[in-house]
């Protein structure tokens, strides 16, 4: 079992240090991180927790999930791994956007006001 936690529907007001000492309580924290957004420096209402084995993360989850942070119940379950991003099925992946690949075009790959008919 892994020892790496989600936290979710956090409070605005809740920072690495309090989420970390929010955690401590059930066994020894390697790390503790708020998401925060790049434009408005703000947190996104989300974080996640490392905790020093699985035992103690399975603690944390049963004692902390569903609690009332600012009014505000939290969601405490395990971190799933994260999905890879598909990679051009659309059109729009890492070698970027090909009319080829759409189906609505029907004057073919010409660029500038045409093409052939």
């Amino acid at each position: 079992m892994s020892s790496k936690i989600y936290v979710g529907n956090l409070p605005y007001s809740v920072t690495d240090s309090s989420l970390e000492s929010n955690f401590s309580e059930f066994g020894s924290v390697n790390s503790a991180k708020v998401m925060m957004d790049r434009e408005t420096g703000r947190s996104k209402g989300f974080g996640f927790v490392e905790m020093g084995s699985s035992d103690a993360a399975q603690a944390a989850i049963t004692g902390l999930h569903g609690m009332s942070v600012d009014g505000r119940s939290i969601v405490v379950n395990l971190a799933r791994p994260r999905e890879e991003r598909s990679g051009g099925s659309d059109g729009y992946g890492a070698a970027g956007y090909k009319a080829g690949n759409r189906q609505d075009t029907g004057y073919g790959t010409g660029g500038y006001g045409g093409g052939r008919y």
